[in-house]
């Protein structure tokens, strides 16, 4: 319910901005060619789809290289023994149940 409640909230936002700004127009120039008399929220949205698309290959490489580094340290501490569980390894008379005798 929250995450729709937020999405609308998002939406009524970009709503007004685009209502305020019908009237606004811009020259946008692609370097051999000029388009003219864009809308200031096209030009908005745009610049803003463009961006997350050229962050998309860094984000990929993050989490490449996030993976990595994880499972390189995953078959380091398996090398070493350092991922077994602690408490499978105590005698049985040291596990106990818990309660450490505290009543």
């Amino acid at each position: 319910m929250g995450r729709l409640i937020g999405f609308i909230l998002i939406f009524a936002v970009f709503l007004t901005f685009i209502v305020l700004n019908l009237d606004n127009k811009c020259d946008v120039s692609l370097g051999f060619r000029t388009i003219r008399e864009i809308p200031v929220f096209i030009t908005v949205f745009v610049s803003f789809f463009l961006g997350m698309f050229c962050a998309v290959p860094f984000a990929i490489s993050f989490g490449r290289k996030k993976h990595l580094a994880k499972e390189a340290s995953s078959k380091q501490a398996k090398k070493w023994g350092k991922n077994k569980d602690k408490a499978s390894q105590l005698p049985e008379d040291l596990k106990g149940d818990g309660s450490y005798g505290i009543d």
